[in-house]
């Protein structure tokens, strides 16, 4: 069986590199939309008007049929088939575990309360390219005097702006010693949430790049800090690399290594034997090796993307007809991407988390209908005409850091001798203590930290280079001036 393993991840390469090398040629189109561009269902006539660039105060507001509809579901859903005997989270979402969770949907869950709490924070809709755009918009206490700096904050799939309702208070509260504090926009992605979906194929992460910038834009700022994990990454580099004069910098919580080179895989193989070739630290080591169970974590774990990559219209009517297989199609991943150990626990470790708001993230899904709409996000990733993009393979030169969670999900190899070349001006790579894939919302405080250092970090070194230019400048006119004395 250990043969055929091998045998089998030796397949795969191969079948990589034969695709890598027919892959068919095809047309590039421009990585930045024209401003007339609309991808909602009906164009608007009014979309340049005054009226669609108006920025609009949103409450959640769901209906009581919705509710009603959702209770009614949950109560005369079938009966779950029971789990294997002394099987865990190992099949996926334990049976068991998912009737508890099931039972406090339906007889405890308040979502009254719970609508008032997602209300807390300011939301607002904005119209962009033809799409209404959700967005939260928290700015600092009113009478702070502290200078205020703008940060994009960008979430994935399964998550929502759920996630960042614990840490966004921590960015928006002045610190102590900090001459700053952060103005946080964090958008719902387009076909996430609250905010539209695409009418028509093609709206990828850099089209969704260009829809935030386009934001920050309308919001005042032409320059900001950008932030994001999953797709919220895969976004900030987009961004950051087709408009690199819009960042001041960007951070990540899922920095990936995408692109790997023949000498790459090389110096992988043989830092089985010579680590120091490839891996900087312990953390790095033993998240990489053995390179089989990193391997064999990625097949066993990246099964859900194949799946969205190519039929994500598919599983999408199950999971937008039945809430109990929503639940649990989102709530495994909450499990298994905090740590893979907790495949062999009987709640799959979900009881650190609150189940309310666990069920918070699954309702934003159910009450918009939008898994559908957030799963195609993959599809369009994974289109040739997509990788074709320029950006795909190019360096991030602005400013970044990377705050590397032990647990995170095994398919993102996040070494440091690696990152250096992706990110040609790496301020820091973080080790974090603890954690995994979804960090804002199981880590609030360690992200939020490492938020706080790299913008201090990125500030002080902009003022340096700022103090450089004056420097020169004044030289410049002084040697113009003494010119003009003695020529």
């Amino acid at each position: 069986m250990g043969k055929l393993k091998y045998f089998l991840a030796a397949l795969v390469a191969f079948a990589l590199v034969i695709y890598q090398k027919n892959v068919v040629d095809i047309i590039v189109e421009p990585e930045t939309m024209p401003e007339d561009v609309c991808w909602g269902a009906v164009p608007s006539k009014t979309k340049n008007s005054e009226n669609a660039k108006e920025v609009r105060p949103f409450l959640i507001n769901i209906t009581t049929e919705v509710i009603a509809d959702l209770k009614h579901r949950l109560s005369n859903a079938r009966p779950l088939v029971k789990p294997l005997r002394s099987v865990n989270f190992e099949y996926g979402f334990n049976s068991d575990h998912l009737a508890k969770i099931i039972d406090h949907w339906s007889n405890r869950y308040d979502w009254t309360a719970r609508q008032a709490y997602l209300n807390t924070l300011p939301q607002f809709k904005t119209n962009i390219f033809g799409l209404d755009l959700h967005f939260i918009h928290a700015k600092p206490p009113v009478g702070s005097s502290t200078r205020t700096i703008p940060l994009l904050m960008l979430h994935g799939w399964p998550g929502s702006i759920v996630e960042f309702y614990k840490i966004i208070p921590m960015l928006t509260t002045p610190v102590a010693g900090r001459h700053f504090v952060f103005e946080v926009i964090a958008p719902s992605l387009p076909g996430y949430g609250f905010s539209d979906a695409a009418a028509r194929p093609g709206m990828g992460p850099a089209q969704m790049g260009q829809i935030f910038v386009k934001l920050m834009e309308r919001l005042g700022h032409e320059k900001f800090y950008v932030q994001g994990g999953d797709w919220g990454s895969v976004i900030t580099e987009a961004i950051s690399k087709i408009f690199p004069d819009r960042v001041y910098g960007m951070h990540s919580n899922m920095c990936a290594i995408t692109t790997l080179t023949l000498s790459d895989y090389v110096r992988l193989a043989l830092g089985t034997y010579w680590p120091s070739l490839i891996v900087s630290s312990e953390a790095e080591k033993s998240r990489t090796y053995p390179l089989s169970k990193m391997f064999f974590d990625f097949l066993e774990e990246s099964g859900y993307m194949h799946l969205q990559m190519t039929k994500p219209d598919t599983v999408g009517v199950a999971l937008n007809d039945s809430p109990v297989g929503l639940a649990a199609y989102i709530l495994e991943k909450f499990s298994t991407w905090t740590s893979t150990d907790y495949k062999s626990l009987p709640d799959g470790g979900l009881s650190k988390f609150k189940v309310d708001e666990l069920l918070d993230n699954v309702m934003i899904y159910w009450v918009t209908n939008s898994m559908t709409t957030a799963m195609r996000l993959y599809s369009e990733y994974a289109s040739n005409k997509y990788r074709a993009l320029p950006h795909t393979l190019a360096k991030v030169k602005v400013p970044a850091a990377c705050a590397i969670f032990p647990n995170e999900i095994p398919m993102m190899l996040s070494l440091k001798k690696l990152l250096n070349r992706k990110f040609v001006n790496l301020v820091r790579a973080t080790e974090m203590k603890e954690g995994g894939h979804f960090a804002a919302f199981e880590q609030p405080r360690l992200l939020a930290d490492d938020i706080w250092s790299t913008v201090y970090e990125m500030e002080k070194h902009k003022n340096q280079s700022n103090l450089i230019l004056f420097i020169l400048f004044l030289y410049i006119m002084i040697f113009s001036y003494l010119g003009t004395l003695f020529f």
